[in-house]
């Protein structure tokens, strides 16, 4: 696929939408990059507009599409894609104008899940937040539902294929709901099994490609899949670690966030999600070197706002720190002592492809799940 990319921002230059809006308009187009190869797109040019408000029908303006058109001679591109969400009518329209695929930042993801998930669970889970996004933008498409579904001759007496397709669609929803909430009850009775061992769990979190299933493997030394790309990992994985005093804890591998994390997405994986519910401590692993780190860690703990988890208690890891020498970021060797932006200067240095700084962080660990522990009896003692 060949795709060109387009973003809209406000007069002030970042991006004022959903979460993690601090981002500028260089930084989320670099990303938007790196989720269009994640994808196996080829981008072959870019382009920004800023508005103060969109265009209700083609989301720019009509010259900007015109442009976007004419660079169609140049580029000889087959997808433009927006990295915001697109309203369905706003996407039809500028389908039209431009004669083209569209596609916004949420579909984009969406594909990149797809592509990703590898369990029963992840792939229902996907299939749902892509129903969702699909449903609405059903109007005016053929979209041959009825064979995909191999359900010839469901359209009932007086129903148009808009209705028809509607219909198949919602019934595909209510199913895949159903199976994922056996999901969520299996997910549920494990969890209680695991609380019933009175193991603490430790679950990591960060911006996805921080680097979390690496520390993972680096703290427990079990094989976890890793690989340097975006959203590597969607299905929770649990492995035990050891704490410097001899205990263990349960450390668990979720899926990484990203800024304007779809809504159907964060819907769908409320089974996934909910395993950060029963944490007692929250590892926050950062990519210390990438130039967004503070809107990064910015776009994390809003999402961990949103999910109800501001108040857990966390330790911060700074991963990657072999490749900062003297506070730039280049390839380099460990330095525990290597300066950190002051947003930082709380967190424990780590590089988790080295294995170094590992035993300090496991003592954070083991320092935190103690004094949440404590301050859990506490709170049983005052009620």
């Amino acid at each position: 696929m060949v795709a060109a990319q387009l973003k809209h921002w406000g007069s002030d230059g970042r991006g004022t939408n959903g979460i993690g809006g601090r981002w500028n308009a260089e930084s989320s187009l670099e990303e938007l990059a790196l989720l269009a190869d994640t994808a196996g797109a080829r981008i072959v040019g870019q382009t920004v507009q800023r508005l103060e408000s969109r265009n209700p029908a083609t989301y720019v303006g009509k010259g900007k599409v015109a442009e976007i058109a004419s660079q169609r001679f140049e580029f000889d591109y087959s997808t433009v894609i927006f990295d915001d969400e697109l309203t369905p009518s706003q996407q039809r329209n500028l389908e039209g104008e431009l004669d083209v695929k569209v596609l916004d930042r949420t579909a984009l993801i969406l594909d990149i899940f797809a592509q990703h998930a590898r369990t029963r669970e992840g792939r229902l889970q996907v299939e749902l937040a892509q129903h969702e996004y699909i449903l609405p933008r059903l109007r005016g498409q053929w979209s041959h539902l009825e064979r995909l579904e191999g359900r010839i001759g469901t359209r009932g007496p007086g129903e148009t294929q808009l209705e028809t397709d509607r219909r198949l669609i919602r019934d595909k929803i209510s199913r895949l709901k159903r199976e994922i909430e056996r999901v969520r009850s299996q997910r549920a009775l494990h969890r209680r099994q695991r609380a019933k061992q009175g193991i603490p769990i430790v679950s990591l979190v960060g911006y996805t490609n921080a680097g979390k299933s690496t520390l993972m493997r680096a703290l427990s030394g079990a094989d976890v899949l890793v690989q340097d790309r975006l959203f590597a990992t969607l299905d929770p994985v649990t492995r035990r670690i050891r704490l410097p005093l001899g205990g263990f804890a349960l450390l668990t591998d979720t899926v990484g966030f990203i800024q304007k994390l779809p809504t159907q997405l964060v819907a769908a994986f409320r089974a996934t999600l909910e395993e950060l519910e029963e944490a007692t401590l929250l590892l926050h692993v950062v990519d210390i070197t990438h130039r967004d780190a503070e809107e990064q860690v910015h776009t994390v703990e809003e999402t961990l706002k949103e999910l109800g988890l501001a108040d857990r208690p966390r330790v911060t890891a700074l991963n990657k720190v072999d490749l900062i020498v003297d506070g730039n970021t280049e390839q380099g060797t460990w330095n525990k002592e290597i300066p950190v932006p002051a947003w930082a200067r709380e967190g424990e240095r780590v590089s988790a492809a080295k294995g170094s700084g590992l035993e300090e962080l496991r003592s954070r660990i083991e320092v935190a799940l103690a004094q949440a522990a404590e301050e859990r009896r506490f709170e049983e003692v005052r009620d």
